[in-house]
């Protein structure tokens, strides 16, 4: 940019009634121009234009301090827009450069975020190792974030030694030291995971905490691991970590903002930050159905075949969405304690099924409506069957529903059109099948089937 002298006299222009800037002091000239503007066009600085606008609207001279962007650089005019009959007249005086302001680095911020760049999910705890935190992803592994939140750390993982003999986490804590690659499996589940994790300090520097990261599998990521034969994994490994901290850090701080724990805010702002976090909800279940479609279309994709219990899962399932369905006074009758359904599957996989069925109930039903949960054997198969009181499902459009990218009503608020294709998938390749019985007006029954199990 050209440079600027603070001792120089102001600057004149003339913005005319319909907001083009008609005639314009060499400065002010260059100015609208790097901002993409010309004589005889509209003006191009918005924080002056709107200047000009307000004075011209209530018939009075406006005069204040501005900050306009210069390419990388803030420019500090004080501006006076004098209207008069044909426009308004401007007078540009200060001309004061100065660097734009960039958010001094956070040591502890910048660690937290290289830790948690490329986790499956996260978890916090306070200084005795209860959680308090736990991240919505760890759904994904069996473990209820709401259930979780106050018991000890051990009571989400079992620990495990590495090939020497030793337990990296256990060699820290006392001393409250970050660590890393720590071998564990998930006690719900018993899913194989890798821990790692830094202290927290308080306002005082003192030890406040652990806030950790999971990443599914025995061993860390390595330089490289996304470099696959086939550019469609390579890139969708790529997507899911460029996304997938962002996103969080989006939804984490925008859900902050909404329940005002930093004090008030204004009503609407705090509304903004709900819409915030939940596009940001959106788009991170967009980049899992993404990273999901890439898996589930592998000709060598093949889920864990394990004992499984579909009622248990439902019950889970419906307890991860209990909050949701409350907001909307939906009712889910989920199965009983004592109801079993002995199945052979993926733990992760069924809960992640279940999870897209109920959810899609409960935003399909009425408000104070009620979605069932059942579950029987049939012929040496387990069945689980999520009903709704919803509008139905056209017999034209119930194997439809099950195509990549394919919704119903496309108007209506929804997800990507990915979720049953991929459940469907999952299904079939556990063995079993996913269907729907329904017509309008009645509703929808979708009825899960799996290859039974001894119980």
């Amino acid at each position: 940019m050209s440079v600027v002298d603070a001792g120089l006299p102001p600057v004149h222009g003339f913005v005319d009634r319909d907001g083009r800037l008609v005639d314009a002091g060499p400065r002010l000239d260059d100015l609208n121009t790097r901002a993409g503007g010309a004589l005889g066009e509209p003006f191009a600085v918005p924080q002056v234009a709107v200047l000009a606008r307000l004075a011209q609207r209530l018939g009075i001279t406006v005069a204040r301090h501005v900050q306009v962007a210069d390419g990388p650089d803030e420019l500090e005019l004080w501006v006076r827009a004098d209207p008069v009959e044909e426009g308004v007249r401007l007078e540009l005086g200060g001309w004061k450069l100065r660097a734009p302001w960039t958010p001094p680095v956070d040591p502890a911020r910048r660690d937290r975020d290289l830790l948690l760049q490329d986790a499956d999910w996260w978890w916090e705890t306070d200084a005795t190792l209860r959680l308090t935190a736990v991240a919505a992803e760890a759904a994904r592994f069996g473990v209820t974030p709401e259930t979780a939140l106050a018991k000890p750390l051990a009571s989400l993982f079992a620990l495990e030694m590495d090939a020497e003999g030793a337990m990296p986490m256990l060699g820290v804590l006392t001393v409250h030291q970050p660590f890393e690659r720590q071998a564990a499996t998930v006690r719900a589940t018993g899913q194989a995971v890798t821990l790692s994790a830094n202290p927290t300090l308080n306002a005082e520097g003192l030890f406040a905490g652990y806030v950790g990261a999971v990443r599914a599998g025995t061993r860390e990521p390595q330089p490289g691991d996304d470099r696959s034969t086939d550019p469609l994994d390579a890139f969708s490994a790529r997507l899911d970590r460029a996304l997938r901290t962002p996103l969080g850090r989006i939804i984490a701080n925008a859900d902050s903002i909404h329940a005002q724990t930093e004090g008030p805010i204004r009503r609407d702002y705090a509304d903004y930050a709900s819409d915030i976090a939940s596009a940001g909800r959106h788009l991170l279940g967009l980049v899992d159905d993404l990273v999901d479609l890439q898996a589930v279309e592998r000709p060598d994709f093949a889920p864990a075949a394990e004992p499984i219990d579909l009622a248990d899962i439902g019950r889970r399932a419906a307890g991860l969405l209990g909050v949701r369905a409350a907001e909307r006074g939906v009712k889910i009758d989920a199965p009983q304690d004592i109801d079993r359904a002995p199945a052979t599957g993926e733990f992760k996989r069924v809960l992640q099924i279940l999870v897209n069925l109920i959810g899609n109930a409960v935003r399909y039903s009425p408000d104070g409506g009620m979605v069932w949960i059942r579950t029987h054997r049939d012929r040496g198969t387990a069945v689980i069957i999520v009903a709704d009181q919803g509008k139905g499902i056209a017999p034209e459009d119930q194997e439809r529903i099950f195509d990549k990218f394919e919704r119903v009503d496309p108007s209506e608020p929804g997800g990507s059109g990915l979720g049953l294709y991929i459940a469907r998938r999952l299904a079939r390749a556990m063995g079993g099948d996913l269907t729907v019985d329904s017509a309008p007006g009645q509703g929808a029954r979708f009825m899960l089937t799996l290859p039974g199990a001894v119980g």
